[in-house]
This record gives C-alpha cells, structure tokens and sequence, in this order.
C-alpha cells in the first residue's frame, strides 16, 4: 500500500493511475488524489446511512411478514407508514442534455462485456455490425444446428432465402423481390434489374450511401433509423453463386455495449481493479490491444475504425463502426481492499468506479482526432442496485463532486438506472426525478429484481419455484410499468427503455421467436449475449418501429397497477410434491455450484455455463442471487430441510465436476467438498436470508480472496 492525499492505496492501482490514467487526461496527479480523497471521505457516512436504511426498512418488513404470514396481498398503508413507498410528486419531464443518438433516437441490442476481459471487450466494441449470412449459417437460427464440416450449399440456400425474405420485410422493391434481382449498381441512385427489367425500392429514401473497396461494392441502406449493408462479389464464393453477385448482408447491430465492472466480473482486491480500468481506458483511448491463437494463428485484435460511403449526393457519408460503449460501476453495497480511509476502513467501491471510471473517459472526451465514443461529450455511467430515489439521488450527488474534481461541466457524466430493486421498481417514478437532468437509461433485470422480490418478503412465506416467476402477476406489471413510467417522464427523445438479458447463447433460434417481445413492449434497447445474437436480435428492430410503438403505449391507459407490482408471489396453499421439490433444489444447487466454482476457483465472474440438462446458459450474480436466496426462502420455511440442501450440494458437486471434466485447470470439489467453491455455493444458500438485501458479493468476494491467498 502507499498513501495518497490521506489514502492507503494498493500500489498496483496506484501505478497503473499515475502511469496510464492520469497522464494524457488533462488532470494533474495531485488534483485526482486530493478529489478522491475528498469523494471517498466526505460521501462515506453517507453512503453507510442509506446502507442502514436498507437494513431498517428490512427489518420492518419482516417483522410486518412474520405477524400476517402467507398474505401475499400488499399492504400499501403500511409501506407508506414506513417510507418504503415515497409520495408522488408532480407529472415531469426529464431534461438531461443531449445524448448520443445511440442512446436518444435509434433502438437494437445492447451488449454486456466484462470489464476484465480485454478480447471479448473489443469483440463488443466491434459488435457495431454482423453478418446475417454467418449469424444464420451457425447457429440454429433456421431451426437445426449448423452441419459440420465444409460449406453446405443446401444450408447456404436456406440462409440466402431467409436474408431476401427478410430484406422484402424491411427494404421492399416495388413490383419485385429481392431473390429475383439479376443486378444492382449504386450511385447517385441505386439501380436494380430483374430479368423482367428494372425495378427500384419501394421507398427509394432507404438509399443511403455506396463504397467499393477492391472487388467487394458495398450498398448502404436505411431502415428504422438502422443500416443494412447489401456486399456485391461476384468472383467470391456465395456471390458467384447469386444472380446479382450478393455476396452478403450485414446489419447495424450492436449499438451499445455496456462494459461491466460489476455482475460480470470477479474483482476483490486492487490488482483486479486495475485490470477492469485498464480495459475501459484503452476502450476510451482507442488504443486496446488482444493477442490470442486463434485457429492455430496468431491473431492481434484492435478497435475498427470508421467506415466511409459515398451519399447520393457525392458526399462523403462517414458510418459508425464501433458500439457506442457505456460502463457499469459497482452498487452502493461492497467496499475494496483496494483503498482505505484515515480510519482504516475500505472504501466503497462505487464511489472508486465513479471517479475513475470518469478520469479513463476523460481521454475520449479530449482526444484529438480518430473515432471517438462519444459525439455529445457525455460518459455513460449504469448505476446498479440502487434501492429507491434517496440512493439515485447519492448517486448524482457523486457525480456531481466527480466532476468537479476532474473539471468537468456538470452533467457530462449521464446515468443509467436498472430498475432490478423492488423499492426502485415501486418508486421508479421518483427515481427518475431523482436524476432528471443525468438519466440516460433504465433497464429491467428479471433475475436481480426476483433475488429481490424474495429477499424482500423473506418473512412472509415461501415462494413459487423459480420457473414459474415469469407467470407470477407482479413480472408483467413490472415489465409494463418501467416502459409506461420511463414514456410518462419523458425519455423518449433522450434515454433508453430497456430490457434484460437473452441467456441462452445456444438457442437463436428460440430467441429469434420470442425476444421481437422486448421492442413490442416499447423496449428500445435489450440485452443479448454475443455479437452474434445482436446481428440476429437487430432483425427484430427491423419488424418493429420501437418509435411509433412508444407513440402507441403513451397514448394508452397506463398497464399494471402497484398493487400488482407489490403482490407477493407465494406458494399460497400450493402443495408441491416430493419430487417437485427435489427437481427444484437440484436445478438450483447445479446452478449456483456451476457458476461458483469459476468465480471462487478461476476469478471469472460470467461465462457460459451448462445447467443440469448441459445447456448452455450465461451465468453471473444476477442468476446465483436467485437460486441461492430461492433456497434460502424454502429453508427458512421449511420445504426443504439443511440435510437435504447439503445432500443436493454434494450430488450435483458431482455434476458439475463432471462438466468441467475437459478443463485441466479445474479443481473438483468432490469427494472433499471443503474447497472455498463448495463453502461459497453452501453458504450463499444456509446464510442467505441473512444477506444484505440477499447479495451474493459479500460471500463470494470472501472466498475468493481466500483462493487468490492459497494460490
């Protein structure tokens, strides 16, 4: 450790911000230490008063749960008695600067990356545009997976068929189809043929632009506000093979990505911190770099640039090729190791995000030439696990000292509300009034926000099992709610309504039927979980105007009353068979071990990871917090017993060993189950109830530094 301005901090973080960070951000090294210093110090109490809040309001709820058990009905005149529901001040609009088209005016997929992996965070970042034929061609888009082996022709048909289709749907010709065009040539105009003459889109504005680059033509069209790049290649192999030479086609995917510091990531101590910021700087610098072996080839990847077209008009028309990038800091909750206080205390770690997080983006805000993030002069801040409008208020409050630190003028930095707490969700109104001139996004996340539908109303019974929560009345009307709410304030025009994650990174062609869901909803962003799945899920911004259906929704009577949203889902006289029961904590312990073990074990805090069928699932804190605080909840009221958790634990430790059985770095935590994993995964169950709002950092973060001590 070496001090700093009143700081003990770890000197791997102290030299990587005062041999990266801080030079070139145009603030001095004595000025950043002194602001944070100032930051860490005069925002603690604070910060531990709201975290005590939490605790009070808790404490409350259980005792009001444990004198009306099994009432799954809300008792509103009580939760206003205690504060847990604020008033509702006047109607409002939100007035936050303006933001990036990104973030304001256009809809599609957003991607989350950890901020710890530097590979997957550029493949994000040039996640900006895929390919529908290669997004099709291998997955199992088209409803089988891909075949193995060489090219398929048949399979290439299939796909070729399926991407015309789709360009009918979003960019038609008139009188024509777009599998009978014999040939195509772009310039002031884009000129069509069929073999019955020549044809022209039906809406000759999608034309937007035109490049040749060797043999490969590239046609720029216009959709939704979206690209949609047709490649002409005759001499290439798909292209000699079509009647007009297409050669491809990309769509504008990926428009944001959100680089993670918290969910999905394993970050404990200082060496880690200075990882995860050294990946958000060299994504804000421009200048990330990842070598890795890639089919037995050394392979360097870096940030794409920009691409240029030519418009109708002969302009240069320059085009976005990187996904506008936004990072999430940590919560309210955790503190690090990695800085203490004059008193010896950690500090919190979201008020260590929030200033340095800042100081990296600084180097794209007063960088000089190149492609930079943003063009409104904004850092895009995602503030998780805020409960209600006194926590987003600390939050703005934080980064308003940020700023001031840094030089900055006030409200450069926008925030991102996810709406995954059950007190945001109830006063997601105020929240956003909270922050009405920093809000940039809300987001709804199922998994956090059940953790904390259950942590909440611990007390009151047991809970439905975890599959049948998406059925339960109060998830629809908090789905519908955070799109009415977010339309009513006025973030059309300047934020995104967003929704969560696709976790099945296998199964795009389950995705392609249902997740169209999410724009319907007036979503105009949602998570998915690969490059890939964006090229895919952008077709669903295609099928739906997110803008005229946000026009719909706020010209409709507002959906899902708080009494629905605050129902509890209980049990409630259901009774559960043996073997019910028995499949439920099987399906959660093989959760919640299969996730564990790479976080205690390896330090990865999201990967795929199989389930008890050995389907791949995107795994991070969000999916343990429900599965452990789900059989925390049974514990506690006696549907299962601790013998029979412990039996379950160790039955599908074996399970998991097996599933990681190919990876030679793997430590099984059978026959001993004495491993930090094992204890992790059985204390996330046996102490959950007992958890801060059922989090699940607190344990994990405790073993895992005992792992990184044994080596």
């Amino acid at each position: 450790m070496v001090e700093r301005a009143g700081l003990e901090v770890d000197a791997r973080l102290a030299s990587f911000l005062e041999g990266r960070a801080i030079p070139g951000s145009g603030v001095e090294a004595g000025a950043f230490w002194e602001g944070l210093s100032g930051l860490l110090h005069d925002l603690a109490p604070r910060n531990r008063a709201l975290l005590a809040r939490r605790e009070e309001l808790q404490r409350l709820l259980d005792a009001r749960a444990r004198g009306r058990p099994g009432v799954a009905e809300p008792d509103e005149a009580f939760l206003r008695g205690i504060g847990y529901l604020v008033p509702d001040g006047a109607a409002f609009l939100v007035e936050t600067p303006p933001t990036d088209p990104e973030i304001a005016t256009l809809a599609g997929p957003q991607l989350v990356v950890p901020a710890t992996n530097a590979r997957f965070a550029l493949n994000a970042a040039n996640a900006r545009w895929g390919s529908l034929y290669d997004a099709l061609y291998g997955t199992d888009a088209l409803g089988s997976p891909p075949p193995r082996g060489p090219y398929d022709e048949a399979r290439g048909a299939e796909v070729v068929a399926w991407a015309k289709r789709f360009l009918d749907d979003a960019v038609p010709l008139a009188g024509a189809r777009w599998d009978e065009v014999t040939s195509i040539e772009a310039g002031d105009v884009l000129a069509l043929a069929t073999a019955r003459g020549p044809v022209a889109l039906a809406d000759p504005a999608a034309y937007a632009g035109h490049a040749t680059r060797g043999e490969w033509r590239f046609v720029l069209l216009r959709h939704h506000g979206l690209g949609i790049e047709v490649l002409v290649n005759p001499g290439y192999e798909v292209g000699a093979r079509d009647p007009a030479g297409i050669a491809g086609v990309n769509l504008e995917a990926a428009l944001s990505t959100i680089v993670d510091l918290e969910d999905s990531v394993a970050c404990v101590d200082g060496a880690d911190k200075a990882l995860a910021y050294g990946v958000w700087l060299g994504l804000m610098r421009g200048d990330l770099e990842a070598t890795f072996d890639k089919g037995g080839e050394r392979v360097t990847r870096r940030l794409y640039d920009d691409f240029t077209y030519t418009a109708p008009d002969g302009s240069d028309l320059p085009v976005r090729c990187r996904s506008l990038l936004l990072v999430r800091n940590v919560g309210h909750l955790m503190t690090t190791p990695a800085v203490r206080l004059r008193d010896g205390s950690e500090a919190f770690e979201g008020l260590l995000d929030a200033m340095v997080t800042t100081l990296c983006a600084l180097h794209d805000l007063r960088r000089e030439g190149g492609p930079r993030n943003t063009r409104t002069g904004s850092v895009y801040v995602v503030k998780p696990k805020m409960h209600g409008p006194e926590e987003v208020a600390f939050a703005c409050e934080a980064f308003d000292r940020v700023e001031a630190a840094l030089g900055l003028p006030r409200l450069t930095v926008k925030l991102g509300i996810m709406d995954e707490e059950r007190r945001t969700s109830a006063n997601l109104r105020e929240c956003i009034r909270a922050a009405r001139d920093r809000v940039a996004f809300i987001n709804t996340g199922f998994l956090d926000r059940t953790g904390d539908e259950i942590h909440t109303s611990m007390e009151a019974g047991p809970m439905v099992p975890k599959g049948d929560m998406r059925g339960a009345g109060w998830i629809k009307a908090y789905e519908d709610r955070n799109v009415d709410v977010g339309l009513a304030c006025g973030l059309r025009g300047r934020a995104q309504i967003g929704k969560g994650m696709w976790a099945a990174p296998d199964l795009m062609g389950a995705m392609l039927r249902e997740k169209v869901a999410h724009p319907r909803a007036g979503a105009s962003c949602a998570w998915v979980p690969s490059p890939t799945a964006a090229t895919l899920h952008a077709t669903h911004y295609h099928r739906v105007d997110v803008a005229a259906r946000q026009a719909e929704i706020a010209a409709e009577a507002p959906r899902g009353t708080l009494a629905d949203l605050l129902t509890l889902p209980l049990l409630s006289g259901r009774d559960l068979s043996p073997e019910e029961v028995a499949r439920e904590v099987d399906n959660n312990c093989q959760g919640i071990l299969g996730y564990v073990v790479r976080w205690v074990d390896g330090g990865v805090g999201c990967s795929k990871v199989p389930d008890i069928h050995d389907v791949a699932l995107m795994e991070d804190r969000a999916t343990c917090r429900i599965s452990s605080q789900a059989l925390a909840n049974w514990l506690r009221h006696g549907v299962v017993s601790e013998a029979e958790v412990e039996a379950a634990l160790r039955r599908m430790a074996a399970v998991v060993d097996r599933q990681n059985g190919g990876d030679p770095l793997y430590r099984p935590m059978a026959p001993g189950f004495d491993g930090p994993a094992f204890r992790a995964a059985r204390a996330l169950v046996l102490e959950g109830a007992a958890q801060p709002s059922g989090y699940t950092e607190p344990i994990l973060h405790r073993h895992r530094r005992e792992a990184k001590a044994a080596g």
